[in-house]
């Protein structure tokens, strides 16, 4: 009987909810509307801009790199594995961080974390450019990833703010700020390669520096004032704050991250007892942070977001095509240096059409997340990267560079724009206004610990395969190391195509958010603590309630 009341009760009350919040969610505003927030168009455009070099900082490095690795490693005498530690120590440091500055944006304020993030890593960019040794540009490349890390969540935060509503004009601008990523890769090496070229490889720091010192100018003008509440700096508000999570996860992903990275390099390989210690003890913190996330009351990643398939499956998909994207471009850049004895200038110009077709593709996103279903974009997307690293894989040195390299190019820019865009607008609709910092750490720490985990794996098997040459005899000696971290990446990508049919989404930015047949609550509905849809929980209330009579 107490079942029965309790479900009549449920059913009954299920048409007002939805009726309700059908009436907040709809009419949805899909139009050009610009945000009261900004004085005018050009304002707006400039500030999309500056939150999008943002999340180009880590991106803009790896592809300085990559372009540079060989002339730095030379000059500095450099091994293999200080080389990759240039880009590792970057991903490594942001990162570990993501969710702290997240979680600190949310609390105390989004514009001034933001713009003195991007000056700070300016100031330090000039630094890497007189490094001597290859320990200090090392670690200066390690703390402008922990200052990009300072600068994503605010940039992120301030976007789904000011952008709170699904339109169109979310979508161009999210666009915009997805396509800092790839694209921030692709010019790092175009800008890099030139800069160096004309100059030396020191260049392309000060660049570098000049670049974002602009930025950093630009943004105090242009950024709005965050609307947000925020919290006084006292003891209430730090008990709040998820110290011990903090802690974890810095230490977890940080352990983590440098025993992928120091596996290879060490005294005896993976055996090596410090490798181990890591990387055991950086796992553990990581589960650790899981269960500990779900019994605090005032956790620091709400981690009932988990249990939506579609944000799950989402971030899945993604993390598969950064641990192919990255490590891959990284190697064919390397190989376009090694094997084809390319300049950085030749490097940069060989890699232009990824330039080209990511600004092509972020503007078709940006026409299309509210028009094309989100699940057949995200199939494309991982279809195209398995038809890029399938190319690479059979890639030789006596291969043509319009064959094989120009196709898979292009392909992967598809791949990882398209998978960016739909990911990134899932996940930032996923946590309400008050927490939009901590739902961008949480994109990019996922995002930056893939790469950090493909850059490990690869590099193993880049130096396995260069000691023990044993593929058959269409790959050359010198082809195969590379032509393994190729295989590694179409692994990743044809793991991410089986993904994809269990996804449930439909379109983005032009209708409000649907979940199991049922529109989400609005923001509004959403309590502090990020707990959503408690209407829909009601029914399973029930149900758990009749299983215990």
């Amino acid at each position: 009987m107490a079942s029965t009341e309790v479900t009549d009760n449920a059913t009954s009350a299920q048409p007002n909810a939805t009726k309700a919040d059908m009436e907040a969610l709809h009419p949805v505003e899909t139009n050009n509307h610009r945000p009261d927030c900004f004085s005018s168009t050009i304002q707006e455009i400039l500030f999309v801009l500056t939150c999008t070099m943002a999340i180009a900082m880590p991106a803009y490095v790896s592809g300085m790199i990559t372009v540079i690795s060989s002339f730095v490693g030379r000059d500095l005498n450099m091994t293999t594995a200080e080389i990759t530690w240039l880009t590792s120590s970057t991903a490594l440091a942001s990162g570990a961080f993501l969710l702290f500055f997240g979680g600190v944006a949310d609390l105390f304020g989004r514009k001034i974390m933001f713009i003195a993030s991007m000056l700070l890593f300016a100031v330090f960019s000039l630094v890497a450019g007189f490094a001597t040794n290859a320990i200090a540009l090392d670690v200066l490349n390690g703390v402008m990833g922990l200052f990009a890390a300072s600068a994503v969540p605010p940039a992120v935060g301030l976007l789904g703010v000011v952008y709170e509503k699904p339109s169109k004009r979310k979508n161009w601008a999210f666009a915009c700020f997805s396509g800092g990523n790839p694209l921030g890769f692709v010019f790092g090496t175009i800008f890099s390669g030139v800069a160096t070229n004309l100059f030396n490889w020191r260049a392309s720091y000060y660049f570098l520096a000049m670049l974002f010192l602009f930025f950093s100018i630009l943004g105090w003008f242009t950024v709005p004032r965050d609307p947000s509440d925020k919290q006084p700096f006292n003891w209430e508000t730090l008990r709040r704050f998820d110290v011990v999570g903090v802690l974890m996860t810095i230490g977890g992903i940080g352990m983590f991250s440098a025993a992928l990275s120091l596996g290879e390099d060490a005294t005896q390989g993976w055996r090596t007892d410090y490798v181990l210690a890591l990387l055991i003890v950086g796992a553990a913190l990581m589960v650790g942070f899981v269960f500990w996330e779900l019994w605090i009351p005032h956790p620091l990643v709400p981690m009932w977001m988990w249990k939506d398939r579609n944000f799950a499956l989402s971030l899945g998909i993604l993390s598969l095509g950064i641990l192919a994207f990255t490590p891959g471009s990284f190697f064919i850049a390397l190989y376009f240096q090694e094997i084809w004895d390319m300049s950085a200038l030749q490097v940069a110009v060989h890699v232009l059409p990824m330039a080209v077709m990511g600004i092509i593709v972020n503007v078709f996103a940006g026409m299309v997340l509210h028009k094309v279903s989100n699940k057949l974009l995200m199939f494309v997307g991982t279809i195209a990267y398995v038809a890029a690293f399938l190319l690479l894989a059979f890639n030789r040195q006596s291969s043509s560079y319009w064959a094989f390299s120009f196709p898979a190019f292009v392909l992967m820019v598809v791949g990882a724009d398209l998978e960016f865009n739909v990911a990134n607008m899932y996940v930032m609709s996923s946590l309400p206004a008050a927490q939009q910092s901590i739902a961008g750490g949480i994109f990019q720490t996922v995002t930056r610990l893939c790469m950090t985990v493909g850059f490990g794996v690869t590099t193993a098997l880049f130096n396995a395969v260069q000691q023990d040459p044993t593929m058959p005899a269409y790959w050359d000696r010198e082809t195969q190391p590379y032509t393994a971290t190729f295989w590694f990446a179409l692994a990743c990508s044809v793991v991410s195509v089986v993904l994809v049919p269990f996804l449930t989404l439909t379109t983005q930015g032009g209708k409000a958010k649907v979940v199991d047949g049922s529109p989400s609550p609005p923001r509004e509905a959403v309590d502090r603590e990020g707990r959503a849809w408690e209407k829909k929980e009601v029914a399973t209330a029930s149900q758990s309630i009749e299983k215990d009579e």
